[in-house]
């Protein structure tokens, strides 16, 4: 008990410490970049505020890399030191020796998608709108619901309300579509209606719109224009719509059940969000396999050399699987796999390689 705990609290310092100094180093990447995108109007102070609300949500990207690293770097000093080998004298096995870190990978995997990850929703949530804030000195409105897609935009000029029954997968494209123009004054002066609407640099691009002009004393409908196709300027970007509406990450782990069946009520696909939801329920398992392949690497007999080589290809071989899970959700995200099989057989398979990898190390010693 006393080995698994020294192994554990070891495994927790170097996971600490690799954490940090990769949110320091993202922070400051985001920083630069947000100084870069955004005009001289905004404030530093605001600036070091966009950059910090957006690296938790760099972070969470890129935490099984930060896992195997800090996985690597314990498993490389342990094996520096002896210490496994110690164990090992006692008459402890390597499963054994590393159950300690394996469970703390996992259970770190649970805090991340329990509490961390409220946290980056709740963050990137406040994040995307105090963007469209400095972007377009206004907020826009996203909402679904039973009725459907609702979005505001606007600018010094007015407000624009636009309601759709459907859109396509991440919300660019919207169909049967209202838009309610107001004045800055919040009179309404104009409706339109088309049959679609689409998203692209600064304007919408309508089709089959019909247009009436809400002018006091006038019949509206005397003075109607239909357009076969209509072009409307939009403070909106693509990646605004795509934040809000194809992004599961900014939606809480606690809330995407819920997000799921608004989703479904209103006529809209939920893949991306249920493949999200498993996907994230797998988390600890992936996390779990990382630790062990790094251990199964890195704690190689120093008798049998390349040290540097192991540990490198340890490194190589958790991006590799990060990013083949990544690829592998894609794919269940457009539909050519299903979504249990997309999000839950990366987990598994890297679970089984690193079994094997770590029998094939007891093997060797």
């Amino acid at each position: 008990m006393t080995l698994h705990y020294y192994f554990s609290s070891r495994f927790l310092k170097s996971f600490s410490a690799v954490f940090a100094v990769f949110f320091v180093f993202m922070l400051l990447i985001d920083l630069v970049n947000q100084m870069r995108w955004l005009d001289d109007s905004v404030s530093f102070r605001n600036v070091l505020l966009l950059a910090t609300l957006n690296t938790p949500k760099s972070i969470y990207q890129i935490l099984p890399l930060i896992m195997i690293i800090s996985a690597v770097l314990l498993f490389a000093n342990l094996n520096k030191s002896s210490e496994f080998i110690i164990a090992r004298g006692a008459g402890q096995s390597s499963l054994t020796t590393l159950a300690g870190p394996i469970l703390i990978a996992g259970l770190l995997g649970l805090i991340i998608i329990g509490l961390f990850n409220p946290i980056v929703a709740s963050t990137s949530k406040y994040y995307i709108d105090l963007r469209e804030e400095f972007d377009s000195g206004g907020r826009s409105v996203f909402s679904i619901g039973r009725e459907g897609l609702w979005l505001r935009q606007g600018d010094s000029a007015g407000q624009t309300v636009i309601h759709a029954e459907r859109t396509n997968f991440d919300g660019t494209k919207l169909y049967d579509v209202s838009l309610l123009n107001y004045t800055k004054d919040g009179g309404l002066n104009k409706r339109i209606e088309a049959k679609t609407a689409s998203l692209q640099i600064g304007k919408w691009e309508l089709e089959e719109a019909k247009t009436w002009l809400l002018l006091p004393g006038s019949n509206p409908e005397e003075t109607a224009q239909f357009s076969k196709k209509l072009e409307l300027p939009s403070t909106l970007t693509q990646d605004q719509i795509r934040d809000r509406f194809g992004k599961p990450g900014s939606v809480s782990l606690w809330k995407l059940p819920e997000t799921v069946a608004q989703l479904k009520a209103a006529g809209f696909s939920a893949r991306r969000h249920q493949l999200w939801f498993q996907s994230e329920l797998a988390r600890p398992l992936f996390l779990m396999a990382l630790t062990m392949v790094a251990a199964a690497f890195t704690m190689r007999p120093a008798r049998l050399g390349g040290t540097g080589l192991s540990i490198l290809s340890a490194i190589l071989l958790g991006f590799g699987l990060h990013f083949i899970r990544n690829f592998v959700q894609i794919l269940g995200e457009n539909g050519q796999l299903p979504i249990f099989l997309s999000a839950w057989s990366p987990p598994i398979a890297a679970l089984a390689l690193a079994f094997g990898l770590m029998l094939q190390m007891e093997d060797a010693a």
